[in-house]
């Protein structure tokens, strides 16, 4: 079951498009069941993104969690995994091959129908690779 609402779909495009503008780069949206985004240059695919909504500030953000089956998928893809966490205030970014974690069981309270509410997840701590732009 899905719960992504249109509100949550609305954050992550303008999510996005704050990176995508900070960046002179375009974007395209993917499949439901896929990550989120292909990033481009000059109509050349340079990255592919999946954005995560937290529920904070930046600076009260850390460590940022991901589902490590999305890890995997974003992996997958072999161009540029890059992760995007939307906060209210900022947005946090960094290239997944450079950035370090921990891996634990962890999620959320689980939901009615839910089946990954509770699962691997991989824990970020703030460090030099993750960037940090603020919204105006």
């Amino acid at each position: 079951m899905r719960f992504e609402t249109i509100k949550d779909l609305d954050r992550e495009s303008k999510c996005i498009e704050l990176f995508c503008n900070t960046f002179k780069l375009t974007y395209s949206k993917l499949d439901e069941n896929d990550i989120d985004f292909c990033l481009y240059k000059d109509l050349k695919l340079i990255a592919y993104a999946e954005v995560k909504g937290r529920n904070r500030t930046v600076s009260d953000a850390y460590p940022l969690p991901i589902a490590c089956r999305k890890l995997v998928k974003i992996v997958d893809k072999k161009i540029n995994p890059l992760i995007i966490w939307d906060c209210y205030d900022g947005i946090i970014y960094g290239r997944l091959e450079q950035i370090e974690g921990k891996i634990k069981m962890g999620g959320r309270k689980p939901r009615d129908q839910s089946t990954n509410d509770i699962e691997a997840m991989a824990y970020f701590d703030k460090q030099s690779t993750l960037k940090e732009l603020f919204k105006q």
